[in-house]
């Protein structure tokens, strides 16, 4: 105790992330639905991610494929939509509506009030042809199940409109009605990525219907979704959580007061959070262990401070300069190096500074030899390439 509050390390908050994101060996899952479960939303920017974050976390990883389809295209157990911060995720479907009513709503209006305007500045039709547009997109997509951009032209071509953007500026160019207004509706919640056009690492994909859900308040929605992230993330400051959310600080604090959080000390002399009766300790796993998680995974990305189980130093190797995270090797709740795909399909990782931890490298190779197991002869380019992938990856 500090100060009459708990206090969590650096050491049990790495155990807590072994357990809670499905990690450790003996905590891993069944399915890509407990995945999801577990760590609330898997980043779905990059189609391949989804994959290889389930795949790392299954007991049977020989499942990954087949049964993350099942969840996303056959049963929608899993669906693939708009979230925080503009960003797509991979989302159990029974918190679609909490996402859509804590975050989807007032980025879609931003969104909308940008189109227009965007189309009003370069002379285009005006917002009462833009909704008889959407109607017709809607119900020619309703008629088809589903349908890619270019099938949707075809139906309803006005979406095949142009309209050019930023004139005059160094990143002037010209925006289709079709592409604009998808993801629109897709921040609106009324449209939502279905099947790819390809396989499980295609970045092309068709457009279908979002599943009917009930409207919510806004502020008991933050609160589920931030009591759902809490637990799976917790002990996190206001700085992570309003990192993760995208949320004003004044929501963050008025959700942490709703779920009846706790506040706990953390090792870098700052406030952290816990889900109110989430005060007991956690012990960590009995055998150490290893994972290759993918880039964007939503563990790496989950803080914004990162400096407990990520080194200072490895951060140029790791990230792009938009703050993206690429392929990660991680030991026992910490990250220690980066891994690749190469054109052959072989596995290949680096530990920097590996000092002590031949184990390490054991169970690293073995994890290596796990992914291309499943992956079998996909070959995955992370969308946002790092320095350290590129250069693994040749």
């Amino acid at each position: 105790m500090s100060g009459g509050r708990r206090h969590i390390g650096v050491a049990e908050r790495r155990a807590r992330l072994a357990l809670r994101h499905r990690l450790a060996g003996p905590a891993r899952a069944t399915t890509p639905e407990e995945v999801a479960e577990a760590l609330v939303a898997l980043h779905g920017s990059d189609p391949a991610t989804v994959y290889l974050a389930a795949g790392a976390r299954l007991a049977d990883a020989a499942k990954t494929v087949p049964e993350t389809e099942r969840a996303l295209y056959e049963d929608r157990t899993l669906v693939r939509m708009h979230g925080m911060r503009h960003t797509v995720f991979v989302f159990p479907a029974d918190l679609t509506a909490v996402v859509h009513a804590s975050t989807g709503l007032t980025v879609a209006a931003r969104e909308r009030a940008a189109l227009l305007k965007d189309m009003a500045r370069a002379g285009a039709p005006d917002a009462a042809w833009l909704a008889d547009v959407e109607s017709s997109t809607l119900a020619e997509l309703a008629r088809l199940g589903q349908a890619t951009a270019s099938e949707l032209a075809a139906a309803e071509p006005r979406l095949r409109e142009q309209f050019p953007y930023a004139a005059g500026k160094s990143y002037e160019g010209v925006h289709t009605v079709s592409t604009r207004l998808l993801r629109v509706l897709g921040v609106e919640g009324k449209v939502v990525r279905g099947r790819p056009l390809g396989s499980w690492t295609s970045s092309q994909f068709r457009w279908a219907a979002a599943p009917e859900h009930p409207e919510l308040d806004p502020a008991e929605a933050q609160a589920a979704l931030l009591n759902r992230w809490l637990h799976a993330c917790g002990p996190a400051t206001e700085a992570d959580l309003k990192w993760w959310t995208g949320w004003r600080v004044t929501e963050v604090r008025r959700a942490l007061t709703a779920i009846g959080a706790e506040p706990v000390t953390l090792d870098e002399d700052d406030t952290g959070y816990v889900t109110a009766g989430d005060l007991p300790a956690v012990t960590g796993p009995s055998r150490p262990w290893a994972a290759l998680l993918p880039a964007l995974d939503p563990t790496a990305m989950a803080w914004q401070r990162r400096d407990w189980y990520l080194p200072p130093e490895l951060r140029p190797l790791l990230f792009d300069r938009s703050g993206n995270v690429g392929p990660t090797v991680w030991w026992n709740g910490l990250v220690v190096g980066g891994w690749a795909q190469r054109r052959d399909g072989e596995i290949v990782w680096r530990i920097p500074d590996p000092g002590n931890r031949r184990e390490a490298e054991q169970a690293v190779a073995a994890e290596a030899e796990r992914l291309r197991g499943w992956a079998g002869a996909a070959r995955v380019t992370p969308r946002f390439r790092t320095p350290l992938e590129r250069e693994l990856s040749g």
